[in-house]
């Protein structure tokens, strides 16, 4: 049974830090894609980063300078290190994780999702 189980949220004022992890079992975890993925209120779920298996990481703009996605395969962890972060950051955090196939996603999965709040 594959799980992805997300820690590190929870509420800070804008400017501060946060650092998500992200938990895997059930998986080769090396060999797949991980990535961050948000959804705020009233809005639609959106990428904020993604490792792949050999470390290329890819973010969204408004978050490149400020956030960085990290993985360490012997932890079967990946962590995004959030700083100086803005009010428009609040939203929940999902953690995700892909593997493709002859170039076609063979297998997704999503964590439970943290509540990341940036207010004063």
């Amino acid at each position: 049974q594959v799980q992805l189980v997300e820690s590190g949220g929870g509420l800070v004022q804008p400017g501060g830090s946060l650092r998500l992890s992200c938990a895997a079992s059930g998986i080769i975890f090396s060999t797949y894609t991980m990535g961050w993925y948000r959804q705020g209120p009233g809005k639609q779920r959106e990428l904020v980063a993604s490792i792949s298996s050999d470390g290329s990481t890819n973010y969204a703009e408004s978050v490149k300078g400020r956030f960085t996605i990290a993985r360490d395969n012997a932890k079967n962890t990946v962590y995004l290190q959030m700083n100086s972060l803005k009010p428009e950051d609040t939203a929940v955090y999902y953690c995700n994780a892909k593997r493709w196939y002859r170039s076609i996603l063979a297998y997704n999965y999503w964590g439970q999702g943290t509540q990341v709040t940036v207010s004063s």
